[in-house]
């Protein structure tokens, strides 16, 4: 059988609301129906198992009932689940106790695959008896079996699928508390390794899901870069992303890294190219309740609003809200989550750019309260936010206080271009006679110190 999309779709199938409180069985079933996997995998794939974490229940049930494991390997179960090889008889049963459920449930009920006899199969000695058929037939039937290897053939074993899978998704983890330099040869080594499997010829369900591995990991290395201030370098990875996502065929993947490269013009400009990548991603969308959805309504109001375009973003903020609250957001240290307290975040600056302080505050105030202490630099976004409204309300000398306070609280490897950037936008508000004001070239003196190295 094929072997399909894997841990990604797993994880998106049991956080689906519709999912939640469904039995292993049900998601094993939804798993196999979406990746055409077989049912031992969708069986381990429900349960969100790592191969080496199945192997590692399997040998301690083994130890709990006194039996030996029979020398399992990483490589043996996969060759199980791929239905390469079939399981002895005794090691189904402690398949069927390590799943809790029977052989025929596992697709591993009777006889080895190779000793089913399947209709339009000739045996050997009838296909020696043909041997002297039509030469042409011969010709066509080998070229078609030569063809069917081909489309067969995987240089890459599921054990090793599940690890790059596995590794990107503690990367997207360790990405939302390290900084972008360190992270970025994380990221590189990560992505050389997809290449190269991806660079020999495999089936098209592993082809897309090492496409959607390299559209992730791409994103996370375009954003680093956008943080560090390599905006050409940023720009590109941005582009070899949308290329990944594309080919992937997956549009919440496609219109997530649209969501993300906007990112880059609207902390750089320009504000109509960050408000139309955000536009395609929701025409992507099509306004289905995912997380992504929510992600590209909120990422287009706060362009708008940076545009002057009040209506329109208030209209934005409030469609992301409302489709936010039917999906699920995702856990909070994933990096390609979008989860309460980055709505939050998009709330404020939709507020913030409009000059509506008091929702802008409260979205702030409520923000702050979901950062962990080792985060990024959102938190020092929102205080940069909370100066920009004491601007709005003529309190020149505590906004830029604020502002050099909320700039000088982030960890020197944090505190990069992209911040420095924002801090500048506390500035570039005010009227062009208030910049020379002592609080003002204090704040400018700061924000001129050197930064994160790039």
């Amino acid at each position: 059988m094929t072997r399909g999309h894997g841990a990604f779709c797993a994880k998106r199938l049991i956080s689906k609301p519709e999912n939640r409180g469904a039995s292993v069985g049900v998601i094993a079933d939804a798993l196999q129906t979406c990746c055409a996997v077989t049912r031992l995998r969708a069986h381990r794939l429900a349960r969100t198992w790592t191969l080496e974490e199945a192997v590692r229940r399997f040998k301690a049930l083994c130890v709990r009932l006194g039996t030996d494991p029979g020398g399992i390997t990483i490589d043996r179960m996969s060759t199980w689940e791929t239905g390469a090889n079939h399981p002895r008889a005794r090691t189904v049963d402690l398949l069927c106790k390590l799943y809790d459920t029977d052989a025929h449930d596992l697709g591993l009920a009777g006889p080895p695959p190779s000793a089913v006899p399947v209709p339009g199969l000739v045996s050997a000695a009838q296909a020696s008896a043909l041997a002297g058929g039509d030469p042409f037939d011969r010709l066509i039937d080998d070229a078609r079996r030569a063809v069917n290897r081909t489309l067969a053939a995987a240089s890459v074993s599921t054990a090793q699928l599940d690890q790059l899978e596995e590794r990107m998704i503690s990367a997207r983890r360790l990405y939302v508390f390290t900084p972008p330099e360190e992270m970025l040869p994380l990221l590189i080594g990560d992505l050389e390794e997809i290449r190269l499997v991806a660079a020999d010829r495999q089936p098209a369900a592993v082809q897309v899901q090492l496409s959607a591995l390299t559209a992730i990991g791409s994103t996370l290395v375009a954003d680093a870069l956008m943080k560090l201030g390599r905006l050409r370098h940023a720009g590109q990875w941005y582009d070899t992303a949308r290329t990944a996502a594309d080919d992937s065929g997956d549009p919440e993947l496609r219109a997530r890294v649209r969501v993300q490269a906007a990112m880059l013009p609207y902390y750089y400009g320009p504000l109509e190219t960050a408000a139309g990548l955000t536009r395609e991603a929701r025409l992507i969308s099509r306004n289905r309740p995912t997380v992504t959805g929510a992600f590209a309504a909120a990422a287009e109001a706060r362009a708008l609003a940076r545009q002057g375009d009040r209506d329109g973003a208030l209209s934005a903020i409030r469609h992301a809200e409302r489709i936010w609250q039917a999906c699920e957001p995702g856990p909070a240290d994933d990096a390609w989550a979008f989860p309460e307290r980055r709505l939050l975040l998009y709330r404020s600056g939709t507020y913030t750019a409009i000059g509506d302080t008091q929702q802008a505050r409260h979205a702030q105030d409520q923000a702050v309260l979901l950062y962990p202490e080792q985060t990024g630099i959102d938190p020092a976004l929102l205080g940069l936010e909370r100066a920009m409204c004491l601007i709005h309300e003529h309190s020149l000398a505590e906004a830029c206080q604020l502002a050099a306070a909320s700039y000088l609280q982030v960890p020197e490897a944090h505190r990069t271009t992209i911040l420095g950037a924002r801090a500048q936008d506390v500035i570039a508000i005010l009227p062009p006679q208030l910049r020379t004001a002592r609080p003002v070239r204090d704040l400018g003196t700061i924000l001129a110190l050197p930064s994160a190295p790039k």
